[in-house]
């Protein structure tokens, strides 16, 4: 689920960004823009340290 969320927060934050550069108003500001990159960085931070407590937990049942 934050890949996800992480894939649409950064698809939103591109959006922004080429509406902005085909010379139109972008309907986001600089600040709301970076509140989407850093939350789509948040999400994805978040995936991969559940992706490694899974694999180190999945590590150590095999072991036992």
């Amino acid at each position: 689920m934050p890949y996800i969320i992480a894939a649409v927060l950064l698809a939103a934050f591109i959006a922004n960004v080429s509406i902005g550069a085909l010379g139109q108003a972008a309907p986001a500001g600089i600040v709301a823009e970076a509140l989407v990159l850093f939350g789509a960085a948040i999400a994805f931070s978040v995936g991969i340290l559940r992706s490694e407590a899974s694999a180190k937990a999945e590590a150590d049942n095999s072991k036992e």
